[in-house]
């Protein structure tokens, strides 16, 4: 059974930094994109950033491009989102997801809490 965990959310102030990780049980890490997304109260999911299975490849949305990085330890069998330069706006429950390549994102975790205070 394939299990995403997040942790590592919290309260802070802007300007501040945070890493987010996402552990992963039940897949084989290298065959699965995993893309960060964030919710904000009152707003749909969003889409932050993504890196790819094979490549490693990393895309951002526009709102975080270098701010955020997305990267993996396959030791670990864990991704994470460093977040750099917070900002009021990044307040949001952050979710990490993975997907088989070319596949739709079949698996979710149960999301973190960043608080960001301006």
């Amino acid at each position: 059974q394939v299990q995403l965990v997040e942790s590592g959310g919290g309260l802070v102030q802007a300007g501040d930094s945070l890493r987010l990780s996402c552990a992963a049980s039940g897949l084989t890490f290298s065959t699965y994109a995993v893309g960060w997304f964030r919710q904000a109260p009152g707003n749909e999911r969003e889409f932050v950033a993504i890196i790819s299975s094979s490549s490693g490849t990393e895309n951002y949305a526009d709102s975080v491009k270098g701010r955020f990085t997305i990267s993996r330890d396959y030791a670990k069998n864990t991704w994470y989102l460093q977040m750099d330069s917070l900002k009021s706006e990044d307040t949001a429950v952050y979710y990490c997801a993975a997907a088989k390549s070319g596949g739709s994102w079949g698996y979710w975790g149960k999301g973190t809490l960043v608080t960001v205070s301006s």
